[in-house]
């Protein structure tokens, strides 16, 4: 199984960015999927995921409004849309898949992960 995250860079605050997470060897269409992301000193926090058949949830209304998820069955890959980034937006991302009844904000709670790519938000 592997999931590649690409699409990661620096941007100034404001700025859009586009991820994405190519997966292989899953069963796609069975895995909730999830992006998560890790500041230098901080722990993994969830930012927002997406079920097999349920629907999408983020991490709190900031991320709402500004992030959307999206899979794509066929391709076995999921994106991360963010838009009005900020510098707090600044981490590793990572995407993560786990066969689950509802998406999880635990990140013990997904099986398989990517490697990560870096997102910058200068201000």
């Amino acid at each position: 199984v592997q999931l590649v995250e690409s699409g990661g860079g620096t941007v100034q605050a404001g700025a859009s960015l586009g991820l994405s997470c190519v997966t292989s060897g899953l069963t796609f269409a069975s895995y909730t999927l999830a992006w998560f992301r890790q500041a230098p000193g901080k722990e993994r926090e969830f930012v927002i995921g997406i079920g097999d058949r349920t629907g999408t949830r983020s991490r709190d209304d900031s991320v709402r409004a500004r992030f959307s998820i999206r899979r794509d069955n066929r391709e076995k890959t999921v994106y991360l849309q963010m838009n009005s980034l900020k510098p707090e937006d600044t981490a590793v991302y990572f995407c993560a898949a786990g066969v689950l009844n509802e998406v999880e904000i635990t990140p013990t709670a997904y099986t398989f992960w990517g490697q990560g790519t870096q997102v910058t938000v200068s201000s």
